[in-house]
């Protein structure tokens, strides 16, 4: 720097508004430029150490700020990204499980179906079962009720045939016999 300087102030010295000698008090473009120039070369250190130091820190500390903050952000980037892989994987693990949970309950459903189904079946075959036997026996007790109607008519009529009372139990019974017999032959057909 000293260099320029020394160039700086021969260009000055050749010229000047008093005979050619420089004059440091005089306010020519010249002298103005001087005094310009050397003030700010003494002026540099102290602006460095107090006003650019200070600016340049700041500059630094923005810039180390700034690195932090895109550093942290990249962190946070990657977390979230861990995180949706998370939960994109339980999410996925919870469809299968309710898939799973749906085909346990569907074929719980269909197995409780066909057990329901299985014995309403079993009931009504019972039901049936005993509203056959009931028919059954119904249906004997009136062919028993109307056999012992056939045999007292036919005592009666055979009474009454023969003009006296037919009480003899040998007569019921032959009477009965035919009576069965002829309901045995007729429920054959």
């Amino acid at each position: 720097m000293i260099p320029e300087m020394t160039g700086i102030l021969a260009v000055l010295s050749e010229g000047g508004s008093h005979g050619g000698k420089f004059n440091p008090l005089d306010f020519s473009p010249s002298a103005v430029f001087f005094w310009t120039i050397l003030i700010f070369v003494f002026a540099l250190p102290f602006m460095w150490s107090i006003v650019f130091s200070p600016i340049t820190e700041a500059l630094y500390a923005r810039d180390k700020k700034a690195e932090d903050a895109i550093s942290e952000a990249n962190d946070a980037k990657a977390s979230a990204e861990k995180a949706q892989l998370a939960t994109e994987a339980a999410l996925r693990e919870a469809r299968e499980e309710s898939k799973r949970q749906i085909r346990a309950a569907r074929d719980m459903a269909e197995k409780q179906k066909a057990d329901l189904l299985a014995q309403a079946q079993t009931e009504a075959e019972a039901e049936r079962a005993r509203v056959r036997g009931e028919i059954a026996a119904e249906k004997q007790k009136a062919i028993g009720e109307i056999r012992d109607l056939v045999v007292d008519l036919s005592l009666g009529a055979t009474s009454k045939l023969l003009g006296r009372e037919v009480q003899d139990e040998d007569q019921k019974a032959f009477v009965e016999s035919v009576v069965g017999d002829l309901g045995a032959s007729s429920a054959g057909n």
